[in-house]
């Protein structure tokens, strides 16, 4: 979503039984859905653990589906996405998207603006679980450091890159939450669409 600012600080945040959940899965789980990879090519040099996923060939419908990393992450991962929603967004929205996401150690994330129209009404959240001082996250040509411990809503409007050029992956946790105004939004425009179809 394009917010009045490149990077909104939400504050400290306790997330230490997502990071203890997200950090004792094994590698392959890693490995197991390949479909931001593969789809995306800015996503080529991660990994990512899926919770749920919005059904982009849908849209704008909104048919989310869970994923693998739901059943091993889910219970820890709900609680810490609704107490950042109770505190920052109005309640009665859709998260689309939840997933734990990877940049490998001497990976990159080259410049892109998030462009499918599910990212211009959704906020994007993150959590870093783990990261390291020579991670480089750049938006809109300017760098921010994301600190393990705080939560932050990113402007993925903006051009936005990350590199990691230090020894450690970085992993962070990732969700996009549609708040009820874009829904009823959306709603609108898909009446109003098939009442003229």
């Amino acid at each position: 979503m394009d917010i009045d600012t490149l990077l909104r600080d939400l504050g400290s945040i306790d997330a230490a039984a997502l990071s203890d959940a997200i950090l004792a899965q094994d590698e392959e789980a890693w490995r197991e859905d390949q479909y931001r990879q593969q789809v995306f090519d800015v996503h080529r040099e991660t990994e990512s653990i899926v919770l749920v996923f919005v059904n982009l060939e849908h849209w704008p419908e909104i048919e989310i589906s869970k994923e693998p990393g739901w059943d091993r992450l889910a219970d820890v991962a709900i609680p810490l996405m609704h107490g950042i929603i109770d505190r920052h967004y109005p309640k009665g929205g859709t998260i689309v998207r939840a997933m734990a996401a990877k940049l490998l150690s001497g990976g990159k994330i080259r410049p892109h603006i998030d462009t499918h129209p599910s990212f211009h009404i959704g906020h994007r959240i993150h959590v870093p679980i783990t990261t390291n001082p020579r991670v480089r996250f750049m938006i809109d040509g300017r760098p921010h450091r994301l600190e393990v411990g705080r939560a932050y809503e990113i402007n993925n409007q903006k051009n936005h890159s990350v590199m990691n050029k230090g020894a450690e992956d970085r992993i962070t946790f990732i969700f996009d939450y549609i708040p009820p105004e874009q829904l009823a939004r959306l709603g609108q425009r898909r009446t109003r669409a098939t009442a003229s179809a």
